[in-house]
């Protein structure tokens, strides 16, 4: 009885979502940027509740969802919501590239002033979103759910993805909770100076804290979508661990590298000169010969300055790679077949 109750609920709001064509503002005040990969099951119900709640806020919005190559329905279910809706943005993917290049596609055509990215299966509920809004109108330039009461596995999910989060906490500076979940909201200005590529999408945060971003985090429900096969392990951990350890040397030193390799190559230079300084004390002040009788120790030092001036050298070719990859234009990470609802478009 109660199934029956909610399918009713969802088949008004989907009936009042889709009684008329709202036309599309030119610069809402809201982007939901969602990516969908099989999900033709929620297409209409997620369509029906974010409608339904963004109405609520009586703000201007956009949806923006990525068909990130599915190979079910639900591409032609989320054409179906477009023809219904010009504030429905439809970007296809030529194929399926993975979360962040679809986020990427997304926020790269969104239009709002504020950009909020959330799944698409449903987990992350419609309702949450006025409280993103909320605590971005206090003056936050990215807020980011956490995930308090989760509902997953612990051994399998809930613990690794405990340790991934503290680590990530501690060695980025950053004091999050929850940095995997893709539901943050974000000031459109801050995000387009991100580059995202790889898997760097539960990053943004730390990229952004480059940009003196102000970052807040709020809790949200997190609904175990049982359907949904999970991806996450102990291994994955390691992974992120490591990701980490690279976005964290990228984001200290990715705009002055002489600044790193420099001071390693002077300090090994100080070492080196600090060793054959004693050897030539010892040949004037003692009379013995560097290479008679402090051969190993003198090609020791010798080979510590080449070692160096090779890490000041290194720095300094960082440097010039540095200044290619500001000068150059920034390569997409994904590659899109068709759009709907983009701006210039019919």
């Amino acid at each position: 009885m109660q199934q029956c109750q909610t399918v009713n609920v969802m088949d008004a709001l989907m009936k009042k979502a889709m009684m008329r064509r709202p036309a599309a503002v030119e610069k809402p005040d809201v982007s939901i940027v969602i990516p969908m990969f099989n999900e033709e099951a929620v297409v209409q119900e997620l369509y029906a509740r974010l409608t339904a709640v963004l109405e609520g806020t009586r703000k201007s919005y956009e949806l923006v969802f990525i068909d990130d190559g599915s190979t079910d329905r639900t591409f032609e279910r989320l054409k179906a919501v477009r023809e219904s809706d010009d504030r429905v943005i439809l970007i296809k993917l030529r194929g399926n590239f993975g979360q962040t290049p679809a986020l990427a596609a997304g926020f790269d055509h969104a239009r709002g002033g504020v950009i909020i990215g959330m799944d698409g299966d449903l987990q992350h509920l419609p309702e949450d979103v006025p409280k993103f809004l909320a605590k971005i109108e206090e003056g936050y330039d990215i807020v980011s759910g956490w995930r308090k009461d989760r509902k997953d596995p612990f051994i399998s999910r809930r613990l690794p993805s405990k340790i991934a989060n503290w680590l990530m906490s501690r060695i980025s500076g950053i004091r999050l909770h929850d940095f995997g979940t893709t539901f943050k909201a974000y000031r459109r200005e801050i995000l387009s100076e991100i580059h995202l590529y790889g898997e760097l999408h539960r990053f943004i945060p730390v990229l952004a804290s480059r940009l003196k971003a102000k970052i807040a985090e709020i809790p949200i429900e997190n609904i175990r979508q049982k359907h949904r096969k999970s991806h996450y392990n102990i291994s994955r951990t390691f992974v992120v661990l490591f990701d980490l350890i690279r976005l964290n040397f990228l984001n200290t030193f990715m705009e002055k590298p002489l600044q790193l390799f420099g001071t390693l190559g002077l300090l090994i230079e100080g070492t080196a000169g600090t060793v054959l300084s004693y050897l030539v004390y010892e040949k004037y002040a003692y009379g013995l010969g560097l290479l008679e009788y402090r051969a190993p120790l003198f090609i020791f030092s010798l080979t510590l300055i080449v070692i160096g001036l090779l890490f000041i050298m290194l720095g300094l070719l960082g440097e010039i790679l540095v200044k290619f990859f500001y000068d150059q234009s920034r390569v997409k990470v994904y590659s899109v077949e068709k759009t709907w609802g983009v701006r210039g478009e019919p």
